[in-house]
Order: structure tokens, then sequence, then C-alpha cells
């Protein structure tokens, strides 16, 4: 199985207030916030926004998220290998990532497990 385009924008920030303002400033809508300074921004179109706060002696980075339709029926081709597997999110999504050939990380995003 192949990635369906990026999903999302995995952010993170010093101080997210800010950052949420900022975004919404530009036309994103919060469509979540946790209980520990992250959330969700949508936009009309394209990817969504994951926001995260960290520590200020941390460097912020910024991921791209590929959408994966199901975890379980991913499989890698070759020269594609997974830097971790697929967990389980406080979000309720299962995400792994890949590494690609300069080294950068890419996540895989997949809907969470549901229960039966």
């Amino acid at each position: 199985m192949t990635t369906e385009g990026i999903e999302a924008v995995f952010m993170e920030t010093h101080n997210w207030g800010k950052s949420v303002k900022f975004f919404q400033g530009l036309g994103y809508e919060l469509e979540f916030a946790t209980d520990h300074n992250s959330g969700r921004l949508r936009s009309s179109t394209g990817p969504s926004l994951f926001i995260a706060e960290i520590p200020a002696d941390r460097q912020p980075q910024v991921q791209l998220v590929l959408k994966v339709a199901d975890a379980d029926a991913f499989a890698t081709a070759d020269g594609v290998e997974l830097e971790t597997p697929f967990e389980d999110t406080h979000f309720g999504t299962r995400m792994a990532a890949v590494r690609d050939p300069d080294g950068r990380l890419w996540g895989l995003q997949a809907p969470g497990r549901t229960e039966a």
C-alpha cells in the first residue's frame, strides 16, 4: 500500500498560544486542543497543522506527515524502511516514520484502530 499525499504538517513551537493566534490570522481554525499545549488546526483546503509546544532549550522542528489509509495493510517498497513502526497516539491516530535518503524524517499517519 502506498501513501495518499500530505496529511499534516507537524510543528513544534516555544509558544502554543502565539502560534495558534498566528495561524488563525492566516485562516486556520482550531479543531481541537489538548491539555498539554498542543492541538490541530485546519483550513478549508490542504493539510492540517498539528502544533506542539516544546521547552525553550529545544530547537523547534517541522515534519511533514503523509497519509496512510490502513497501518496494518501498509508495506514499504524497496529502498524504504520504517524508522519507527506504527504506534497509537494520544490523539487517536497511528503514527510511524521513515527516513529519506538525505536523512530527513517523514511521518506516516493512519487512522486509529477501531474497537469492535
